[in-house]
């Protein structure tokens, strides 16, 4: 890599370093706005359909393809969770079936 390239690297490092920094030492002082507070509650909900969803459903280019084995561990685990709270048993309900519906379709 050539010395500007470098030179770039560098500052959009510190400059990635210093705004993430800010955040921790001074966020204590920040008060936010009730309507920001109440939109931040739905942020991990979302945060989790966005990382399971492609799990659940295959993209291939514009559609989307069900595959009927992950949507029922998906929902026979997310149905585990919500009743037991208990990571342990939400992975290996899901795993559980996933595994069964493979092994018989």
């Amino acid at each position: 890599m050539t010395d500007p390239l470098w030179l770039i690297v560098l500052v959009i490092g510190a400059g990635t370093f210093f705004w993430r920094g800010a955040f921790l030492v001074f966020g204590g002082q920040l008060t936010l706005p009730n309507v920001v507070r109440r939109g931040l509650n739905y942020v991990p909900p979302a945060a989790f359909a966005a990382l399971v969803l492609p799990g659940l459903v295959q993209f291939d280019g514009a559609t989307g393809s069900v595959d009927e084995a992950r949507l029922l561990a998906g929902l026979v685990a997310a149905l585990v969770a919500w009743r037991s709270r208990s990571t342990l048993w939400t992975l290996a309900a899901g795993m559980g079936v996933l595994w069964l519906m493979r092994a018989f379709l």
